[in-house]
């Protein structure tokens, strides 16, 4: 480990903590391999579950706590049969032979368990695929065998950086109201993307999960693709035409919880509790209604590092996003805590286990695919969760910066614009690590789900609905169109080395989201997106979406987040800020009532050239400032720009 690990003398004082971490890490990849490398062990899906052989088919599961095992289907007339009986064998696992003609390809099939104190149908947990009966809605696992599955013809794209990061939910990406298709997404939705400049795609609710509007994170099959959306073969088309775009594709993958259903999912599985998850209290989650992985145990830590390869390698993903970490990490899932020193990392509160079996899945991913990206949908800001694992890290690539949209919201519910400082702004954007990369974002899911708002439905609220058509624009929607613009310009322009946007908030996407459910009589009318609002010339949507494209486009072409930042001026009178990023000059004015002309402020002595205007009429803007004109800084440094009332602008230096 380095001294002063990441060079921060702070941490000093917890530095036998932070070793004793790291050795446990690597203490407990040896007891897990013995003598093999990571990547060798992390192979359960290829030993467990249904698997073809040249004359059989083979199944085998670990079920230590089952007494009898049985598989049923249509050819054991769906009950326990013995001629389907699965043998026991040494260490609780499970094992039968079947005739290759009992199962065809799309074949119906479960597992009946007897235990000490229940029996019943169950799953398989390695099933990789599952299909809910539409009459019924119970769920079956479907032997998938296709003839002719589908072969990748593109190979992966490079991670180069930035990371641009589009966050999608199939489902909800069709304007009908339905669940939408990985077909669906593929035609329509791709193109937008890469259109748009993204060079990431973030799926979400890719495992399958029995209840829709869990939004994916109550997992119940972990290797299994959502039916709901299309077949394995779907998907992969679809990932596939990503890369030939030039899309990387990670995936929204949940270690940190499982759903509590039995009969779909993994709970209580040979009987027992502490399978997979804690017993009692610990193992229940006390704010999602599920229950909680033990991350002591070599049997799950197998299951959950074979998951981690299995999607990289069956589907050719690209990375994860490893979602609510933070709940992984400490005893109490961070609830209820504010996390205000370096004594809130190190207080004995932390699941170390969980600890240690991040940083071996880090090191596994990538170890199988090096330019893999991982990131951390992580809170609490723990030091090390985004540093290498050579260093004493957990090894993610990035970190979500959580605190920033939580930081607009506060900005915009409690104060007034003429208030806003901006040096607080533009200290709370940049206040993060140097040495752990982050992902800024305004808004992501998060904001948009019902009983939130996202920006632009905070700023105009009601009139929206009313004023979105150019004829009826009122000072409103004016104010909401410009701060929307200055908000996401302020947030990517000052991010570490990635920026993340949900589906549809490109353009400012109305409502919310809500999934059918009882309570809104089982609608789809919030699980959409209303794609034609950005298309149509005569709302206020389709100039908020050029504006974001031009914008994306600016830092999909030019490497400005691995830059650093220097601050050129702020006056939080004027609330006036101006920041420099390698040839770029981003100049924000927050003033809702004044417009600065010849604004003075100090650069390298050169030409510019204004490359971004928010105030343009094609962003609907009032074209106040020439954006097409040269501006020079003097031999003494001096620049002179008009800046008008809530506009910000970006200004490139043209080489003499």
């Amino acid at each position: 480990m380095q001294e002063n690990f990441f060079n921060d003398p702070y941490l000093d004082p917890f530095s036998s903590i932070i070793q004793s971490r790291i050795e446990k890490a690597q203490r407990l990849e040896k007891e897990l391999t013995q003598g093999q490398s990571l990547e060798e062990f992390a192979n359960a899906h290829h030993y467990f579950g249904l698997h073809k052989e040249d004359d059989c088919w083979r199944y085998t599961d670990h079920l230590p706590e089952a007494k009898q095992v049985f598989i049923i289907g249509d050819f054991s007339r769906w009950k326990p049969q013995k001629e389907f009986e699965l043998q026991k064998q040494a260490h609780g696992v499970f094992s039968v032979k079947l005739p290759k003609e009992i199962l065809r390809h799309l074949d119906l099939y479960k597992l009946y368990i007897r235990s000490e104190n229940c029996e019943g149908e169950r799953i398989p947990a390695f099933s990789k695929r599952t299909v809910q009966d539409p009459a019924t809605g119970i769920f079956s696992a479907q032997v998938w065998q296709p003839d002719k599955p589908y072969t990748f013809k593109h190979p992966r794209p490079k991670m180069s950086a930035p990371r641009l990061i589009y966050e999608a939910h199939i489902g909800m990406a069709s304007e009908e109201g339905k669940v939408a298709d990985f077909t669906h997404f593929r035609k329509k939705i791709l193109p937008r993307i890469a259109d748009l400049g993204y060079n990431t795609l973030q799926l979400m609710a890719i495992q399958e999960h029995p209840y829709y509007g869990s939004f994916g994170y109550h997992v119940s099959g972990f290797f299994s693709v959502s039916s709901r959306f299309g077949d394995p073969e779907e998907l992969k088309e679809l990932i596939d035409e990503a890369h030939r775009l030039g899309i990387a594709v990670i995936m929204d993958i949940v270690h940190s919880h499982a759903v509590k259903n039995e009969q779909e999912g993994i709970a209580k599985y040979d009987g027992t509790q502490y399978q997979f998850f804690h017993e009692g209290e610990k193992g229940e989650h006390p704010a999602w209604d599920s229950l909680c992985f033990d991350y002591g145990k070599h049997s799950v830590l197998h299951f959950l590092l074979s998951n981690c390869k299995f999607w990289l390698q069956e589907y050719l993903f690209d990375g994860f996003r490893f979602d609510g970490v933070t709940s992984m990490l400490y005893k109490n899932h961070g609830l209820n805590q504010d996390f205000t020193s370096y004594n809130d990392y190190y207080n004995h509160n932390q699941d170390e286990d969980a600890i240690a079996y991040l940083t071996m899945a880090n090191k596994l991913i990538h170890r199988i695919l090096t330019q893999s990206l991982t990131i951390a949908e992580e809170m609490s800001g723990m030091p090390g969760v985004a540093a290498p694992i050579e260093e004493g890290g957990m090894g993610f690539n990035l970190r979500l910066a959580m605190g920033i949209p939580d930081f607009w919201i506060k900005v915009i519910k409690t104060q007034k614009d003429e208030n806003w400082h901006i040096e607080n702004i533009f200290h709370r954007l940049i206040d993060k690590r140097k040495e752990e990369k982050t992902v800024n974002y305004a808004e992501s899911h998060d904001q948009a789900l019902v009983g939130d708002k996202t920006i632009i439905f905070r700023l105009a609220d009601a009139d929206m609905y009313e004023h979105m058509h150019l004829d009826k624009i009122n000072i409103n929607i004016e104010r909401a169109v410009a701060l929307v613009k200055m908000i996401q310009l302020i947030t990517l322009a000052t991010g570490q080395n990635a920026f993340l946007n949900f589906m549809g908030n490109e353009f400012g996407h109305p409502e919310w989201i809500d999934f059918p459910r009882a309570g809104n009589d089982w609608s789809y009318h919030y699980a959409r997106r209303q794609w034609s609002l950005a298309e149509d010339k005569d709302l206020v949507y389709h100039y908020l979406l050029r504006f974001h494209k031009k914008m994306i486009r600016i830092f999909s072409e030019n490497d400005i987040l691995n830059s650093d930042i220097r601050l050129v001026k702020s006056n939080v009178y004027d609330q006036i800020l101006i920041f420099k990023r390698a040839d770029f000059i981003f100049v924000f004015n927050f003033n809702p009532f004044t417009s600065f002309p010849d604004y003075a402020f100090d650069l390298t002595p050169s030409k510019y050239t204004i490359i971004l205007n928010s105030d343009e009429k094609q962003f609907l803007g009032h074209d106040r400032t020439d954006s097409q004109m040269s501006y020079t800084a003097t031999e003494s440094g001096m620049i002179k720009l008009y800046i008008p009332t809530r506009t910000c602008m970006v200004l490139k230096r043209t080489k003499n």
